[in-house]
């Protein structure tokens, strides 16, 4: 909460000046124009008795590290945030999945994968939060646009066991053009 020198008291987002507030930041610029502390506080709503929804988020941002690590939080580990209840907590791992699921969503009109940097957010996005080691293809046909992203091999903390068999075995089943492999080291 800011303090309001004029009236000495605390005020929340809701006594900000409209051209601040983060929900009407994006709305009026995008969500692009936010800060991660502003689209988190959009994303939490709103804030608790002893601090306003934008000094929430920075404080999750500054325990967790970054926005990524916040929205990749096991549910445990968010609980443990004064703060944060289950809606709050349902409510980041529901827009976490959200964009997964953009992601992977067929549409005849999606784009091509043109670069190496759209494999690798596609990849990060799937692959960032898992504990475990994961081998997973991207299918692609001839205008290297998605067919189907699949998950092949899954593994321990530390390996996952990769049989080129069935690698190819899928890329035929979806008549793919081309693929690009994506592969995780859940420590480091």
């Amino acid at each position: 909460m800011l303090q309001n020198p004029e009236r000495g008291v605390n005020v929340g987002l809701s006594d900000w000046p409209a051209s601040e507030r983060p929900r009407e930041k994006l709305l009026r610029n995008g969500a692009r124009s936010l800060t991660d502390g502003e689209l988190l506080a959009v994303l939490l709503g709103h804030g608790t008795a002893n601090e306003d929804a934008l000094e929430l988020s920075h404080r999750l941002l500054h325990a967790c590290g970054d926005l990524s690590r916040v929205l990749t939080a096991s549910p445990v580990a968010l609980k443990q945030a004064p703060g944060l209840g289950p809606a709050r907590i349902a409510r980041i791992k529901a827009a976490l999945e959200t964009g997964r699921r953009h992601l992977e969503a067929p549409e005849p009109h999606r784009s091509a994968l043109s670069a190496p940097e759209d494999a690798v957010r596609y990849f990060r996005a799937r692959l960032a939060d898992l504990p475990h080691e994961v081998f997973s293809c991207l299918f692609l046909d001839t205008r290297h646009r998605l067919i189907r992203y699949e998950e092949l091999f899954r593994g321990t903390v530390d390996g996952a066991a990769v049989y080129p068999r069935e690698v190819l075995k899928r890329a035929l089943h979806h008549n793919a053009a081309a693929v690009i492999f994506g592969h995780n080291h859940p420590l480091g």
